[in-house]
């Protein structure tokens, strides 16, 4: 994972990110797994600095490791490929109408996030060591 820069920021934020279609019903066949991996970029391209890394459809849910930048929100970032990728989905595939006979939808309401990072102990020694190098500068003395 590599170091990003915006405008005001300079961030490394990957997330792993688990969704799961309505009552888990298996239905990400793989005609559905294909075209939604040619959708994903498309809709992230609308939400600039966003990336997939990592993909993993399975036949009842989605892993998703993916580059979200600080200026969105993980829930924002969620919530837009699940609602545009639900309605171009029964849009596209007419079956899941059957599917989900009396509700309009194709996910369920929740998933799940984790972040991706470096090693903990990696950080707090990297914190210790910069605590020595600071310490280690010219101090200022004032009048």
């Amino acid at each position: 994972m590599e170091t990003r820069v915006s405008n005001h920021s300079v961030y490394r934020t990957e997330y792993h990110i688990v969704w799961i279609p309505k009552y888990r019903r298996r239905i990400l066949n793989a005609g559905v797994a294909e075209y939604l991996s040619k959708v994903f970029p498309k809709l992230l391209r609308r939400m600039p600095g966003c990336e997939i890394v990592e993909q993993n459809i399975q036949i009842d849910h989605i892993h998703t490791v993916m580059i979200i930048p600080p200026k969105y929100a993980v829930s924002e970032v969620v919530g837009k490929l699940k609602c545009q990728t639900a309605s171009q989905l029964r849009e596209k595939f007419a079956w899941l109408g059957k599917v989900y006979w009396a509700e309009n939808i194709v996910w369920s309401p929740g998933y799940f996030v984790s972040t991706v990072g470096v090693d903990e102990g990696r950080i707090i020694q990297y914190v210790k060591w910069q605590q020595r190098q600071d310490s280690g500068q010219a101090k200022l003395e004032f009048f």
